[in-house]
């Protein structure tokens, strides 16, 4: 049987639902044909619509007083079942408000859509975001009840909500915060592109221009001064359009901004092999950088949050992602440079960079078309492996460095 669903957004002094109610349900419910001529339900009978759902949606405070409802947004989803056939859906967005000095965490749940007149109906509900308690929309809703006809008694009992129950506590916006950086991290230890745009322009960074060439190791100070700023610029562009795009100050098409991104790692390949920016490349991370934080910026907009929130968001996340660069890069540098003092370092070079200008390649093919390819299905089977690929890079960084001291050594005949 169709259940409804309905999931909570909490926020501080209000919390915004979003129900999603199977419309041949609703139709046996109401009475109108909103599942049998579907098409153009909302400009039709949205008012009646909204009317009837606020008339069912009813929340109340331990005190006994009910909460201000209002129904905004309604769209109908439509998908094929091959067991049942076409399946239609109504979501609709509903702000749940209490009286000023009630708090938003508790109350008793009063829901009965389509249920007062379908008997073997369920509704579920969930919490999908809550960020005080650490619970974000990227992770899975956290059910806390069932609201169904109680079959003894005959009536419809309400859902006693209580969301300071639990391990968590009753939230803060400290646990909110932290729920933030760990997203950053998750997000930049998911993101492959966006790691291997900057791990591929490191390439180069320890060598000396040599002509159209890149040529030797340039030396200790001479690499760690252009690592630090290629890593800095890097990071003041992404941070910059994290705000903004955060914000809505900046949008863009999700679509161009991933191509971009993809474009970027070509770039960064093509720079691997032969400098074609050199002495420019602070200035190239911090423009592609731009690129690749309006695509970190849609995470946190998807969120929806708060004003004061928003602002600890971004920074939370920001920090995520910093620390799980630094931690990436301090893994993967002193290899680079070890290695780069070595003459098998060429081939390294261009092998890494031959094949991220495949992945970007592919990257950028899927994100024209929409379709993946078997290229990237192979890079997401790949990815979890790169761990085992950064400890080859340490074994063959250690070993040819080894050879080189051991052949230093040696006497001269």
């Amino acid at each position: 049987m169709p259940n409804s669903v309905v999931l909570l957004n909490v926020h501080a002094n209000r919390i915004d639902a979003e129900l999603q109610i199977p419309l041949v349900e609703l139709q046996s419910a109401w009475g109108h044909a909103v599942n049998d001529s579907s098409a153009g339900l909302v400009a039709r009978l949205g008012p009646q619509l909204r009317a009837y759902l606020k008339t069912h949606i009813r929340p109340q405070s331990p005190d006994g007083r009910f909460w201000n409802v209002t129904v905004g947004e309604l769209t109908v989803h439509e998908s094929q079942n091959p067991i049942n056939g076409v399946y239609r859906e109504l979501t609709a967005q509903v702000q749940m408000l209490p009286p000023a000095d009630e708090d938003a965490r508790t109350f008793t749940f009063h829901y009965d859509v389509v249920l007062h007149q379908v008997m073997t109906h369920k509704i579920l509900v969930s919490v999908r975001q809550d960020w005080e308690r650490g619970q974000l929309a990227e992770t899975e809703p956290v059910q806390v009840g069932e609201i169904s006809l109680d079959i003894v008694n005959n009536r419809i009992l309400p859902l006693s909500v209580n969301l300071t129950s639990g391990h968590a506590g009753p939230g803060s916006y400290w646990t909110g915060f932290t729920a933030m950086i760990k997203l950053g991290m998750q997000h930049i230890a998911e993101g492959t592109d966006h790691l291997l745009f900057l791990l591929v322009l490191l390439l180069p960074a320890t060598l000396l221009v040599a002509g159209q060439r890149w040529g030797r190791f340039g030396g200790i100070q001479y690499s760690l001064k252009r690592l630090l700023a290629i890593i800095t610029a890097f990071t003041a562009g992404h941070s910059i359009t994290l705000l903004a795009g955060s914000l809505g100050w900046v949008r863009l098409p999700s679509q161009p901004v991933e191509m971009l991104i993809a474009v970027s790692i070509l770039v960064s390949a093509v720079h691997a092999v032969r400098p074609i920016f050199p002495g420019r490349e602070a200035w190239i991370a911090a423009g592609f950088g731009l690129i690749h934080g309006l695509a970190f910026s849609s995470t946190l907009a998807n969120l929806q949050l708060d004003a004061g929130p928003m602002a600890l968001s971004i920074l939370g996340f920001n920090v995520g992602i910093e620390l799980m660069q630094l931690f990436i890069i301090v893994l993967t540098i002193p290899w680079l440079m070890l290695l780069s003092r070595t003459q098998v370092y060429s081939v390294f070079r261009l092998t890494a960079a031959f094949l991220a200008a495949v992945a970007a390649s592919a990257w950028v093919i899927e994100r024209i078309t929409g379709q993946p390819n078997r290229l990237t299905q192979g890079i997401e089977f790949v990815s979890p492996y790169a761990p085992y690929g950064l400890g080859v890079l340490a074994v063959m960084a250690l070993l040819f460095t080894w050879r080189l001291t051991r052949a230093s050594q040696l006497p001269v005949h």
